[in-house]
């Protein structure tokens, strides 16, 4: 297949020609097409609803086209998730294997051939397709999505639905599909899983197209960008970020020209209005009538407004807010995590790392009450309130109620427009807020859920994979909630782009402890990717001429609002200081029968200089992070 120009054309993995699909008599998508490239990477991406879920069944052939085709070479295999692993007394491994149907059937037949010449195919086959690996492949696959050698031998009946789904994904990754459909696969893997994911899709041999919201895949696993938006589709190429700056780019010249077209047709409709009657300047004013009805409008697609969440914003308390000094914790008489000796002051952003099961969330639930402390000791803040939000938690909502019962139920002494003001404040307009939970979206039933987390102005929030159903702009309007809130944050997450924007301190949860990790989440990335593999032997010459890498634009941003948040917090805690300093200077303070005063007044003072001391700390290493960067 040559090219005009005699280069040579990529063959097709996928053709969409000129596709119409409809729900309920409402057009999803319109006269759409896209060509993807057998072999290439494609983000499909789109705001929440827009149909790309049902673009994955249309190409599946699960859904029927109303017009259009799509195209597929003859004999392509199609693989997807479609549903979690039953739960079975197959081995984990053996499940995953099983996923190859060719190779499953070729090994029975083996068992049974007697001709000579089919048994020779039969092993001439098994070799071409690596048989003889494939238990290798699979437990590798199995191992980068969290399963170790022990998982890998237990039935997956042994394991809850999250898990099972992780086996689905190890089992149509194994299976190496012609074209591999993945839809939100990050929403059930941690971080570490995440970033495996990331990896072993930038190096799969053959197309895939993915569905996720989360930057950091599509802007390192993904070479190309299919966007689904007012019915039609747009292959960009490129990267997510690349994307980005694309579309901002086509967006502001579409937005111009509507602009320009708009003053025309308002300089034709006023000669119109001032004429239309005259008789000596009837025929020019229908001329210019024509003119306007011809004129073809400019679509100047945009974004939904960034539909921001609105954290309601805690009183100050003084630091620490909780101190736990040789804390152990568990479920019953099950001890997971030892050794705590943690320190959480109000304007801290804490993000837990680690792999799923060394104890994140029993930490969470230790943080927010709902674990008790099993040894040890751990002070909180008089009156302090924690907001909890937890994956499991949008599942727990009353699926038979709408927004406004919910909000009906806690605050029931408020009149029916602040309930409405409340859920607008988290992207819930009029229609989400009469309509029962069970219809709503994914992304709508977890806003609500953050909204019951933080109604009571929480100063400390706690979230756990917050940002499973969130689309990109939702995410970035949690990014800027998170930025702007005042309590502090502990967060689990596997988006990366979010970690790095809104944590400011990292804690490694793993051996059955928690303790400070001093990289930055590059680091930690990195050392994950090398998990696995032998250490490359280092030039000692090579180390040394070695240019420093350039830091990106992403990088440089998240510095430089590292240095504002840390010189924030140090004029935050100068001041509680110089309150203090007051404080201790008064003399009605030393009056007699005041001693334990005096005792709380001077303790929180030495806290309060603690903590500025370590704040001014982080700052400085900020600053020459900062320069370091920008030198480079």
């Amino acid at each position: 297949m040559t090219a005009p120009d005699g280069c040579a054309t990529p063959l097709l993995m996928l053709r969409i020609q000129d596709i119409t699909y409809s729900v309920e008599g409402r057009p999803l998508i319109e006269g759409a097409s896209a060509n993807i490239p057998t072999g290439h990477k494609v983000g499909l991406v789109g705001r929440n609803g827009t149909g790309k879920t049902t673009l994955f069944r249309i190409i599946r052939g699960e859904l029927a086209l109303e017009s259009g085709s799509i195209t597929l070479p003859s004999r392509a295999r199609i693989g997807g998730v479609a549903q979690e692993v039953p739960s079975s007394d197959v081995s984990l491994l053996n499940t995953v294997l099983a996923a190859d149907t060719e190779r499953a059937a070729l090994l029975a037949e083996a068992d049974t051939a007697t001709d000579a010449g089919r048994i020779a195919e039969i092993q001439t086959r098994l070799a071409d397709i690596d048989a003889w690996s494939a238990e290798a492949r699979a437990a590798s696959i199995l191992k980068g999505l969290g399963f170790d050698d022990a998982d890998q031998q237990r039935p997956c009946s042994d394991f809850s639905g999250g898990w099972r789904m992780r086996v689905a994904l190890a089992a149509v990754l194994f299976s190496q599909p012609d074209l591999l459909l993945l839809d939100e696969p990050t929403n059930y893997l941690d971080l570490e899983g995440a970033l495996w994911l990331e990896s072993y899709l930038a190096k799969y041999p053959h197309t895939v197209l993915i569905v996720s919201h989360d930057r950091g895949l599509l802007n390192r696993a993904v070479g190309a960008i299919l966007h689904l938006e007012d019915k039609k589709l747009t292959l960009y190429q490129g990267n997510y970020d690349t994307f980005a700056e694309t579309r901002a780019a086509r967006l502001a010249v579409a937005e111009a020209e509507a602009k320009k077209q708009e003053a025309r047709r308002a300089h034709l409709q006023s000669f119109v209005d001032r004429f239309r009657y005259k008789a000596s300047k009837a025929v020019q004013a229908q001329s210019r009538l024509k003119m306007i009805a011809k004129m073809k409008p400019i679509t100047t697609p945009q974004e939904a407004a960034l539909r921001a969440f609105t954290f309601p914003e805690p009183e100050e308390m003084p630091p620490p807010i909780i101190q736990i000094e040789g804390g152990v914790t568990g479920y019953g008489d099950t001890e997971i995590l030892k050794r705590l000796n943690l320190r959480i002051d109000q304007d801290d952003r804490i993000a837990l790392l680690g792999k799923n099961g060394q104890g994140k969330s029993t930490l969470s639930k230790l943080l927010a009450d709902r674990l008790p402390l099993m040894a040890g000791s751990m002070t909180r803040s008089s009156k302090l309130r924690i907001g909890y939000f937890a994956q499991h938690q949008v599942d727990e909502l009353y699926v038979d109620e709408t927004p406004l019962d919910h909000l009906r139920r806690l605050r029931p002494e408020e009149a029916p427009a602040r309930w409405r003001s409340r859920l607008a404040g988290f992207g819930l307009g009029a229609a989400q807020a009469e309509t029962e939970v069970r219809r709503l979206s994914g992304g709508q039933k977890a806003r609500l859920s953050l909204l019951l987390a933080t109604i009571d102005a929480p100063h400390m929030l706690i979230l756990d994979e917050p940002t499973n159903h969130l689309d990109i702009e939702s995410r970035e309007a949690l990014v800027e909630a998170l930025t702007a809130y005042s309590g502090a944050v502990i967060l689990v997450s596997h988006d990366m782009h979010l970690l790095s924007l809104v944590a400011d301190r990292l804690w490694l949860v793993s051996d059955g402890t928690v303790k400070p990790y001093d990289g930055d989440l590059e680091s930690y990335r990195a050392l994950l990717l090398a998990r696995d593999k032998p250490a490359p032997k280092a030039d000692a010459e090579a180390i040394k001429t070695a240019k420093p890498k350039r830091a990106s634009r992403d990088q440089l941003l998240a510095l430089r609002a590292e240095v504002r948040k840390s010189e924030a917090r140090v004029e935050k805690l100068t001041d509680m200081r110089e309150k203090l300093d007051e404080k201790l200077a008064d003399p009605s303070l030393y009056e007699p029968g005041k001693a334990a005063d005096i005792e709380t007044w001077q303790k929180k003072h030495a806290e309060c200089i603690e903590a500025l001391a370590r704040a001014e700390t982080l700052w400085m290493d900020a600053l020459e992070k900062l320069e370091q960067a920008e030198a480079q």
